[in-house]
């Protein structure tokens, strides 16, 4: 749609990196707001918020080499191509080494774990959003071909060229479904923060919700990728049930605890 905000000669800025640098942003102030009404250590939450976004990122490149390696063991150099740097990557590599690095950084410094990663559910929900419309503006992660009234059309030969979305084709806007159901996410997780929950309440809630609505917008995906199993599923659908099992997993051995409150934002 809108790869490029600003191109000077062969220099341009794009899009995408700009809403994702909004997004960390986004993320940062929620999951900071969030840490000071929870009483967490402000500043060993911001430094984690920095070691996750890092995380993040090598993550999802991680696995798009993973999903494309045919063409990245046989093109070794595409690894490291401003292409490969400006593509989005796959989100749930990111979630899942960022994940990894909490564990890490959350033991390391006696954080408490499930209350911690409670403050950080609603910003990866807000964040994830702002960096589908970034997806959207770049043309990646484009939606099968459909006849729908919202189907969209992609008509600039930029996106085309960064990353390959068929030109003057009719198709599912599968990243404003995603950018849709992570701000009513986003939305909910927000106000249930706000509201008397046990630990790890927030952050359960995340992994299954925003699972199971990845699941279903995945349906609309286009996927070059073969899938696995023999069965109707991509290897992201696969992850999502993963996660969405993790979350349920963290909701059901927390269900006996009582519900604590959070201090309001006037405190």
């Amino acid at each position: 749609m809108f790869p490029k905000l600003f191109q000077y000669g062969d220099f341009f800025l794009p899009t995408y990196g700009v809403l994702v640098a909004l997004a960390f942003l986004a993320g940062l102030w929620v999951t900071t707001r969030l840490a000071r009404r929870a009483g967490l250590n402000h500043e060993l939450v911001v430094n984690l918020v920095v070691y996750c976004a890092l995380a993040g990122l090598l993550g999802a490149k991680l696995l798009m080499f993973i999903f494309d390696w045919d063409h990245f063991s046989k093109n070794p150099a595409d690894m490291f191509s401003m292409a490969t740097l400006r593509a989005a990557g796959v989100y749930q590599g990111g979630l899942i080494l960022a994940v990894a690095t909490a564990f890490w950084y959350v033991r390391r410094h006696a954080l408490p774990w499930l209350q911690t990663f409670d403050v950080f559910a609603p910003g990866i929900a807000i964040g994830h959003a702002i960096g589908k419309l970034g997806c959207f503006a770049a043309g990646c992660c484009w939606g099968k071909e459909c006849d729908l009234p919202w189907a969209v059309t992609f008509h600039n030969p930029d996106a085309n060229a960064l990353t390959g979305v068929p030109l003057h084709v009719a198709v599912h806007p599968a990243q404003l479904y995603e950018l849709g159901a992570e701000a009513l996410l986003f939305g909910f997780l927000y106000w249930r923060f706000g509201r008397p929950h046990r630990p790890g309440t927030i952050i359960g809630q995340y992994l299954l919700f925003s699972s199971i609505l990845r699941f279903g917008i995945e349906f609309t995906r286009y996927h070059e990728q073969a899938l696995p199993f023999g069965l109707p599923f991509s290897i992201t659908q696969w992850i999502a049930v993963g996660l969405a099992l993790a979350g349920a997993a963290i909701l059901w051995t927390q269900k006996s605890r009582s519900p604590k409150a959070i201090p309001s934002l006037a405190h």
